[in-house]
């Protein structure tokens, strides 16, 4: 069920990550951002400010804009390296 809920609200993040940053780069790669953004801002961010990562089940405010602002820097990472520009 976890894995279930991390790939629904990962790819809902990640889909507003793309709408914020201005990027159409498919369903797929919205999925993953959000999944692999969510997951490192969990882990690196989340200690800092305290409270619980979106990957423990805990969906809270706190996380999924922890969650988003990580999947908007891995974005703006993937069109650097892509682009050139992050945009």
């Amino acid at each position: 069920m976890g894995l279930l809920v991390l790939l629904v609200v990962g790819g809902i993040i990640g889909w507003i990550a793309s709408m914020i940053m201005r990027d159409n780069t498919g369903l797929f790669l919205n999925i993953v951002v959000g999944i692999v953004g969510a997951i490192l801002a969990g882990f690196i961010v989340t200690p800092l400010i305290g409270g619980a990562p979106i990957t423990s089940g805990v969906i809270g405010i706190q996380s999924i804009i922890v969650s988003l602002l990580g999947a908007i820097v891995l974005l703006a990472i993937i069109n650097l390296v892509r682009r050139g520009s992050v945009r």
